[in-house]
């Protein structure tokens, strides 16, 4: 893996920072974008330390000209583009009734679009390197959450369209993962959307027992190692998938239950 390009969208924070940290230790140059300067170059600078090639660009997944300018500066910098790590991503909190549009819309902007977006633009070059595309997705793209329905959504439509993508090009050595890591100990909740789109500030779980980013990546980065088609983390991420397949409806009531007992629930 030495040598190669890996570009890590959302790589200032939580997930992504961690595995720009790994890969970076794993001898990859490494790209992240993000939209907060100081981030990023906190990020850059634990990059640097590991002797790795790096890059940052602040930029914004949800528009077309920033992705563009992202692959051109990857390409101008290091020459290729071996895997892509779709990782930006925003959730939210709150049922549909209550839910301002622009809260759906701003959540499928950046989750959904982001990655279609990346991936065009990287596609030729990724094909060229038979790399890899991976989609950090969630368990909440398998099972639809009570009061995350913008963000199962955004998820769901992530995982069709990398599915999609994958079989298209089945015979071109493209390999895509599709990754749920479970509940994470990150800064996703924190910045998470209320109803009305203000950011709900601190996260309504109690996130010490929770999988840390770092073993995370840690998983996801042996998973492209391995070119794996699928990865789920957490016991109880892979029990809510089983339970789900075979008993759907028993697993909306647990799912109803479990996530009703949130401080703060909206239910």
């Amino acid at each position: 893996m030495k040598g190669k390009t890996v570009v890590i969208t959302g790589g200032s924070s939580g997930i992504g920072k961690a595995l720009a940290v790994k890969f970076a230790q794993m001898g990859f140059n490494v790209v992240i974008t993000g939209r907060d300067p100081s981030r990023l170059n906190n990020t850059s600078d634990q990059i640097q330390q590991t002797g790795a090639g790096c890059l940052s660009l602040v930029s914004d997944v949800s528009k077309w000209t920033d992705c563009e300018a992202v692959v051109a500066e990857t390409l101008r910098r290091f020459g290729s583009i071996d895997v892509l790590i779709n990782n930006a991503g925003i959730s939210m909190r709150g049922i549909l009734e209550e839910t301002d549009i622009s809260v759906i819309e701003q959540l499928m902007a950046i989750n959904f679009w982001g990655t279609v977006y990346m991936t065009k633009l990287s596609l030729p070059h990724l094909l060229k390197s038979k790399g890899s595309v991976v989609g950090i997705s969630s368990i909440a793209g398998k099972v639809g959450l009570p009061g995350r329905c913008a963000y199962s959504a955004s998820k769901y439509a992530m995982e069709g369209f990398l599915s999609s993508v994958r079989t298209e090009n089945i015979r071109k050595g493209l390999h895509v993962l599709v990754a749920c890591p479970g509940f994470t100990a990150s800064s996703i909740r924190k910045s998470s959307l209320g109803p009305n789109g203000k950011p709900q500030g601190e996260s309504p779980r109690d996130e010490s027992g929770m999988m840390t980013a770092e073993a995370v990546a840690d998983h996801i980065y042996q998973a492209v190692v391995n070119r794996k088609r699928d990865l789920v983390l957490t016991a109880n991420g892979k029990l809510t998938v089983f339970l789900n397949k075979w008993f759907p409806s028993l697993t909306d009531k647990l799912v109803f239950n479990h996530m009703s007992k949130e401080p703060g629930s909206p239910f």
